[in-house]
């Protein structure tokens, strides 16, 4: 058996989340990306073979470079060789892009050390085939007001502000790494939020990045985000972000290991 590690790439639009589901619709499985590829292997391996990914997705949110892990039964075939076996029987809005062979104990969900988000906002007006990737907002946010607020996610923090409802973590602490705004360098109408931490809670970035633009609009000055991240209270958030503009861009396994 050889643990093999996935990197994908998927358009979340039509997927309900990357977690398999499979009695989630009156009893009858729903279309996530675990589950179609899952399906894949199992075409390939002629055997169920589970499949563990770094990190789940929500409905809608997309992804540069998912990381996921599965134990296979074949050794005859060279690990590169999955990338094109697997996307062989997978459909277009998702794609393996590479493929490693990796030690017995490795797990792509607890050997993560961190994850790392981007968040893309068009501030202007986006062409149609842009839509599913952006969150169009109509105007332009002072950047540096917004990057004076996003500061005060360094370290440990506890995240309860922006936990949504029927978040079932253990904790809502997490260590954040980093989080910052810049100009997209290929479309200077898009500004995009990026942040990295060792974990992240139930749409807890989309209602950090909906509420720094909210503020942000409304005039508030940066000392009022610090507020509403100290008071630990949902209900002083501003307005969650949609799913379409989120990528989870990056999972990091050579940082140190924090707490989940």
């Amino acid at each position: 058996m050889r643990n093999i590690l996935l990197t994908l790439s998927y358009d979340g639009t039509d997927f309900c989340g990357w977690q398999r589901q499979d009695f989630a619709d009156k009893g009858k499985a729903v279309r996530t990306v675990q589950g179609e590829i899952e399906k894949a292997l199992e075409k390939l391996h002629k055997q169920h073979v589970p499949l563990q990914g770094s990190g789940r997705t929500d409905s809608g949110v997309h992804a540069f470079a998912q990381a996921a892990n599965f134990f296979s039964p074949i050794d005859s075939i060279p690990v590169e060789r999955y990338v094109q076996a697997i996307n062989s029987f997978l459909p277009d809005d998702v794609r393996i892009n590479a493929a490693q062979e990796m030690a017995e104990d490795f797990s792509s969900r607890f050997s993560a050390t961190s994850r790392t988000y981007r968040y893309f906002i068009h501030t202007g007006n986006p062409f149609a085939s842009e839509m599913r990737f952006v969150w169009p907002i109509h105007h332009r946010p002072d950047l540096e007001k917004l990057n004076k607020m996003a500061s005060y996610l360094k370290g440990e923090i506890d995240c309860a502000t922006f936990a949504a409802a029927g978040d079932q973590s253990l904790s809502t602490c997490r260590y954040i790494d980093d989080a910052h705004f810049y100009v997209d360098e290929k479309n200077p109408e898009i500004i995009v939020f990026e942040i990295s931490a060792n974990a992240f809670l139930w749409k807890m970035v989309r209602s950090l990045t909906g509420s720094l633009i909210f503020f942000e609009k409304s005039g508030r000055e940066p000392e009022y985000f610090k507020q509403v991240l100290e008071a630990k209270d949902r209900s002083k958030a501003g307005p969650t972000a949609p799913p379409n503009g989120l990528f989870l861009y990056k999972i990091h396994f050579d940082g140190i290991r924090r707490h989940v």
